[in-house]
């Protein structure tokens, strides 16, 4: 492809299909390939562009260069009743997550709560991908992860901690599940790379320059502002520091300082990754009903609350939701940049291309 399309979307089932093949073709195997494929579409039929297809081509990388095992013999082991370890192999960590989201929900509807650790793991996508999948079984559900040092802490110079992503999920009756999934940075640290691809400037008080200084030019930044900015980052370096305890030390692995970047160079050495995971069956809490009835009455007097001019109210998930309807009907775009890259990725895995939606 030398001439991308200004308006290029594609049905979720050829990006399923096209994942899957590209995925194998690099090393992956089935169980490996589908968790990928199944968090990358999750993220992208949300509206999560930043998480979703445009992380294709990394993981491939990954995998050919040695970094990510694609075929791990992951081992769990259960401490307690409603705890556990699980030991990724240095595989893909969407495999991982939401291989460790269903130990926690085998426990959880044992005792109530089932929390997971996850050990030499890689990174996973979208956090909320994990959260979902136990509020698609009636479970509530939370996802952590550490990542590479991309964001300052409150009145820092340097990148300490990583985005460091807080999911939180909850079953709703007869609607789609409450969901948030946040950085505790800014942004993300892909918002700014996929902002530079196609030429677009970052929004003020979210990244910052070598020096530390703010910036809205993608090209110049080198790492993110915590959530709150400049003048209230401590809020969002506290909330990091809170995942990476999480997701380090109750794992075992090293926190994120000390973590290889994930755009490498080095593309053949296990970063060791950790997340932590966590289950809960609402009536294990209160009696059976009454938590859906307190839920649907919250969001009912959220979503009805008065909004500014030209605006509307609308409760964590509903944006989501909605683009993901759009997208399931008139397919999910890609830009420029994926649009070649993934005509790359065709040529280089003999894989039939991406078919553009009329």
């Amino acid at each position: 492809m030398t001439d991308p399309s200004p308006e290029f979307r594609v049905a979720r089932e050829d990006l399923h299909r096209f994942m899957q093949a590209a995925l194998g073709a690099a090393g992956a195997d089935q169980a490996s390939a589908e968790a990928v494929t199944r968090a990358l579409v999750t993220a992208s039929r949300m509206g999560t562009d930043s998480h979703g297809l445009r992380l294709l081509p990394h993981y491939l990388q990954a995998l050919k260069g040695g970094r990510i095992n694609g075929a791990p013999n992951m081992r769990f082991q259960q401490r307690l009743a409603a705890t556990g370890f699980l030991d990724a192999d240095d595989g893909l960590g969407h495999l991982a997550g939401y291989t460790a989201m269903e130990h926690a929900m085998e426990m959880a509807a044992e005792v109530g709560i089932g929390a997971v650790a996850v050990g030499n793991s890689s990174h996973f996508g979208a956090a909320g991908c994990y959260a979902l999948a136990a509020a698609e079984r009636g479970y509530l559900g939370m996802a952590f992860c550490n990542s590479d040092p991309f964001v300052l802490l409150h009145e820092g110079a340097k990148p300490f901690h990583g985005t460091n992503p807080i999911a939180f999920a909850a079953p709703v009756a007869g609607e789609a599940p409450y969901l948030l999934d946040m950085a505790t940075s800014a942004v993300p640290w892909n918002r700014v790379q996929q902002y530079g691809a196609i030429g677009r400037e970052l929004p003020d008080q979210v990244a910052a320059d070598a020096n530390g200084q703010v910036s809205r030019v993608p090209s110049e930044v080198a790492a993110l502002l915590p959530l709150g900015g400049s003048a209230f980052g401590f809020k969002g370096a506290a909330l990091g520091g809170m995942v990476e305890i999480l997701s380090s030390m109750l794992s075992g692995m090293q926190h994120g300082f000390k973590l290889l970047p994930m755009g490498g160079p080095d593309m053949a050495t296990p970063r060791g990754v950790g997340h932590f995971f966590l289950a809960m069956n609402p009536d294990a809490f209160v009696d059976e009903g009454t938590f859906a009835r307190g839920l649907a009455e919250y969001l009912a007097d959220l979503r009805a609350q008065p909004a500014a001019e030209g605006a509307e109210v609308l409760a964590p998930g509903d944006r989501e939701w909605r683009c993901q309807s759009e997208r399931d009907t008139e397919g999910i775009p890609l830009d420029s940049a994926n649009q070649l890259a993934y005509a790359e990725i065709a040529k280089q895995y003999q894989i039939a291309p991406l078919t553009q939606l009329c």
